[in-house]
């Protein structure tokens, strides 16, 4: 087990690398230092002087990847590439185009997101896998066609119905929460529970689908048979047997959700006005800030690999046949 986790953190590195250096060929494509500066200067302020200044006093006057000017290894670390990326290997992450600390605005916008994404997270979990059960027990009824008629439709709607028609209906008309904003202490509830329900509500019908489908090819198998012919209750069925043994399927789903759970959303935190770590990746994006969208995705990379990195060893606490080599 010990040596699958180091080398799969060893994979890790060259992955991460690329990532990197993939976004920063992408964002250099669209812009070129110069162009920032312009864009940060504004259009009566440009002028070539005042360009080179802006570059000079962040770091952009370098070359971008190779510094042939330089000798020995200045070559790779006297560049904008080393300076403003490669950094974020031992955690520096520099600062936005604004002056402000990135890795303090993320520590401090981290607590919103999670203030929505675990609430979301665990009752819409809750909420789908005990639907997607009661589907599978009234199987090939009724009641089981009309639930995945209902899940198919909820799907088909667009996410940004779920949070338009929340806030028209339930902040506007009923005037039961606020429509956007964030309070910090005991008053953030009010402005969380809307998000939520909304996040909740609007993953219900793919989160019921996958599940039920797991669990009626579960149903199939032959240790369900052979339950059902020592006498075995059908629910007994399919709470102790059915749903342990799909609990692989689910720990994928559940523990690749784990980076958007820190990362925040980027639609929900924009339109409820949410000071998360989505609404500052679109700001920065809006901006054009080059130092908190690099940070971002780098951290993105970084949760998603752990993800994976967890969801092997899932496996192996669910399910003791699968071994780790």
């Amino acid at each position: 087990m010990l040596a699958y986790i180091v080398r799969r953190l060893l994979y890790a590195l060259p992955i991460l690398l690329g990532v990197n250096l993939i976004t920063f060929a992408l964002f250099f494509v669209v812009n070129t230092p110069d162009d920032m500066a312009r864009m940060q200067l504004g259009v009566k302020r440009v002028t070539p002087e005042a360009i080179q200044k802006w570059k000079a006093e962040r770091g952009y006057d370098k070359p971008l990847l190779l510094n042939a000017e330089a000798g020995g290894l200045a070559v790779l670390t006297e560049t904008v590439f080393f300076q403003k990326s490669a950094r974020m290997f031992v955690g520096d992450f520099g600062r936005a185009e604004d002056g402000r600390d990135i890795a303090r605005e993320i520590g401090n916008r981290m607590g919103p997101s999670l203030a929505i994404a675990l609430p979301t997270f665990i009752l819409g979990l809750f909420v789908t896998v005990t639907f997607a059960l009661t589907l599978a027990f009234f199987r090939a009824s009724a009641f089981d066609f009309w639930g995945v008629v209902l899940c198919v439709a909820m799907m088909s709607i667009s996410g940004l119905f779920y949070i338009i028609g929340g806030q028209y209906l339930i902040s506007k008309v009923w005037r039961l929460v606020p429509i956007s904003g964030y309070g910090g202490g005991l008053e953030a509830w009010r402005f969380l529970i809307l998000p939520v329900l909304i996040g909740v509500v609007s993953g219900i019908g793919s989160g019921t689908r996958w599940y039920r489908t797991v669990f009626l090819e579960e149903i199939t198998k032959d240790y369900v048979r052979t339950a059902r012919a020592k006498g075995v209750s059908e629910a007994a069925i399919l709470f102790r047997h059915v749903l342990k043994n799909g609990m692989t399927p689910i720990l994928t789903q559940s523990v690749v959700a784990i980076p958007g759970l820190f990362m925040g959303s980027l639609i929900m935190e924009s339109f409820f006005g949410i000071p998360g770590l989505g609404s500052y990746t679109i700001e920065a994006i809006q901006s054009q800030d080059f130092a908190i969208v690099r940070s971002m995705v780098f951290i993105g990379a970084v949760l998603y690999i752990v993800a994976l990195l967890l969801t092997d060893i899932s496996y192996t606490i669910v399910d003791p046949r699968i071994r780790l080599r």
